[in-house]
């Protein structure tokens, strides 16, 4: 559906406005950091700070998000489980090279509130002074541990979800597909938000949504590549499948899956491809594109209906309820919904 006139020219002008992500990227972090300093912690969630130990050795830093004002329903006398009704375990976006749990802050403590859940916020090493598959391996062990019960002791396996949006979606797909081929967790749910999932985003690609969408929409399709230049350490790894997963020879045995994809953002179509080859291949799957969304949107107040829309999408999913699709939805049901 067409966006609002006024809003796309305000979109487009500071589209215009944004540097060249391959030579900003550092002076981005440095704008995300000042940012993180100005969260407003939630009384209503406390927070951990954590570490996991990589195969390196290297200590992953890890925030913790453990919502406290929960349904009494869930209470037990004067015990409350810290699992509550699940744990999320979350990958944050930024292209490999920019967010990272700080400036993520604000999103989890809401995401802790809202689905009543606990978070599990993963700051992995960034490229590009980390290359492919450093940032991948850095998730895959933190949810091996998880999943192996040395993090959390209270988690219940059935209960977690991987999410991940935008790059950090890529991460939690390659981290479900790692684990069925490794074998030493199955995940049983996971999240994906307008994830990555292709390697191809030049003009000659043959997903539509990065001509229709790669100039004006913040997001552009030089930054996309730029990001996975920055990202990958030769040509060998834009077909290695551990980066693309949508490119992977079986989708086969992946977790009941989420994915959610935003009307005018450039990787739109390879995210729902990436959905409806996962339900091709046996899967359980919902997709939904949100109308006049941009790529990003999540982190966005919560206070606009579109965010408030995705965390309704996102509750009833994990819990299992049904997503119907009424006339006046703000959302183009795509699989798995009535």
């Amino acid at each position: 559906m067409p966006m609002n006139p006024a809003l796309q020219a305000a979109v487009k002008a500071l589209t215009r406005l944004m540097p060249d992500t391959s030579a900003s990227w550092a002076d981005q972090r440095k704008a995300e950091e000042a940012a993180a300093k100005l969260t407003i912690v939630d009384p209503r969630c406390r927070i951990d700070d954590m570490t996991a130990t990589a195969a390196d050795g290297y200590e992953i830093p890890l925030r913790l998000f453990t919502p406290l004002d929960i349904d009494l329903s869930l209470k037990t006398g004067l015990h409350v489980s810290e699992d509550f009704r699940g744990t999320i375990l979350f990958f944050h976006g930024g292209g490999f090279a920019n967010g990272d749990v700080g400036f993520y802050t604000d999103a989890c403590q809401r995401m802790a509130l809202k689905l009543e859940r606990r978070v599990l916020s993963v700051e992995y090493r960034r490229s590009p002074e980390h290359k492919f598959p450093t940032a991948l391996e850095d998730c895959y062990e933190v949810a091996r541990q998880l999943f192996a019960g040395t993090l959390l002791p209270d988690v219940k396996l059935r209960h977690i979800v991987l999410m991940g949006d935008s790059a950090g979606g890529n991460l939690a797909a390659g981290v479900s597909l790692l684990a069925r081929d490794r074998g030493e967790f199955a995940v049983p749910t996971q999240v994906l938000l307008y994830p990555l999932t292709y390697n191809d985003h030049s003009l000659e690609t043959i997903f539509d949504s990065v001509r229709e969408n790669g100039e004006d929409y913040l997001l552009t399709r030089e930054d996309i590549v730029a990001y996975v230049d920055l990202y990958l350490r030769d040509v060998a790894d834009f077909t290695d499948s551990r980066f693309a997963p949508l490119i992977a020879s079986s989708l086969a045995d992946q977790p009941r899956t989420l994915v959610v994809t935003a009307e005018y953002d450039p990787l739109r179509d390879e995210g729902e491809a990436f959905a409806a080859r996962l339900e091709a291949e046996g899967n359980e799957v919902v997709c939904v594109r949100m109308f006049d969304a941009v790529h990003g949107y999540f982190l966005y107040p919560s206070v606009l209906s579109l965010v408030r829309d995705t965390y309704e999408l996102i509750a009833n999913f994990l819990d299992d309820d049904d997503i119907e699709h009424k006339g006046e939805a703000p959302w183009l049901p795509l699989l798995g919904t009535d």
